[in-house]
């Protein structure tokens, strides 16, 4: 199992948990209020979307990441058949806050029609912050990694720019395991093009805050979770702390709003860049999930090495 790409999901699913207690709240006063700045992880509030989780549970992104995990571990590959109907079934029981996107879907899916256009129109950026196992079995083949990125996403959201924010982050993190720095890895991804004009200038715009205060900067672009926002608050995460994941993440639940989407992402970029020395041991052992992850993280690799002739 390789650490370093392991590390790299470690870290994404250690950002849900953290930001779970802080989620989804917009009045950064209210968080200042309450919990001071957060260093570790906590449960949700009463009044909370995620009312009822516990410090060390996910979100609803995360939880759908593991199940993303459980089935790239089950069928050794992505499956997108399999991976629909895993997360139809998990979503059809779910106890978690079920968002727009995931009733749209569901709804759609019961209905009878076909996974492949079974999909919200959500832009919400939540769809493409699942990647981090894809990343690490398909590091390896940047395009299988892009188009599999895409197509996850799509299951749940169809639009198009949430799409290819997946892929761009699937690419970024995939150059940053191969040993690009964060800021490095961004700006080759970059480099591929951007089919959406959208992007053309909210890639410049997330770099360049990278000098700005991230509240100041997370507030300006729009603490949401539509993706014209959480886009370029995610590329200030990475550009302002491409070294430190801790500070990173810690800012981004300051800033409010969907920090455990922006963090994901964030978090997997800075990671992928860094390795173990980028985790907070504290925040990964308090997932109560870490062991269940661990193992499908091990099985999965000794598939995907002997699949390079590596074993």
């Amino acid at each position: 199992m390789n650490d370093k790409a392991a590390s790299m999901v470690l870290a994404s699913f250690a950002a849900d948990s953290f930001a779970l207690g802080y989620h989804w709240i917009y009045d950064t006063s209210e968080i200042d209020r309450k919990f001071g700045r957060p260093k570790q992880v906590a449960a949700p509030l009463p009044d909370s979307f995620h009312a009822g989780k516990k410090a060390g549970d996910f979100t609803h992104y995360g939880d759908q990441t593991l199940w993303l995990l459980e089935s790239l571990a089950a069928k050794q590959t992505f499956d997108m058949e399999h991976f629909a109907q895993t997360w139809k079934k998990s979503m059809s029981s779910y106890k978690g806050y079920v968002d727009k996107a995931s009733k749209t879907t569901l709804a759609n899916m019961e209905s009878g029609r076909d996974v492949y256009m079974a999909g919200s129109h959500s832009t919400d950026l939540g769809g493409a912050a699942r990647i981090a196992p894809l990343v690490y079995f398909y590091s390896h083949d940047e395009d299988t990694l892009a188009d599999h990125a895409i197509v996850q996403t799509d299951i749940t959201h169809g639009d198009p720019l949430v799409q290819e924010a997946a892929a761009f982050f699937a690419r970024a993190a995939s150059y940053a395991l191969a040993g690009a720095g964060a800021i490095e890895a961004l700006n080759r991804a970059a480099e591929k093009g951007f089919e959406n004009a959208e992007f053309e200038m909210w890639f410049p715009e997330g770099i360049s805050s990278a000098a700005l205060p991230t509240r100041y900067a997370i507030k300006t672009f729009g603490q949401h979770c539509p993706i014209n926002g959480a886009f370029p608050s995610t590329i200030h995460l990475i550009a302002r702390y491409p070294e430190n994941y801790k500070d990173a993440m810690i800012e981004n639940v300051l800033a409010g709003g969907d920090s455990a989407a922006r963090g994901m992402l964030a978090g997997m970029v800075i990671a992928a860049a860094n390795g173990k020395k980028a985790l907070v041991d504290e925040w990964v052992d308090a997932m109560r999930a870490k062991d269940w992850i661990m193992s499908l993280l091990k099985a999965l690799g000794n598939s995907r090495d002997r699949s390079q002739g590596l074993n």
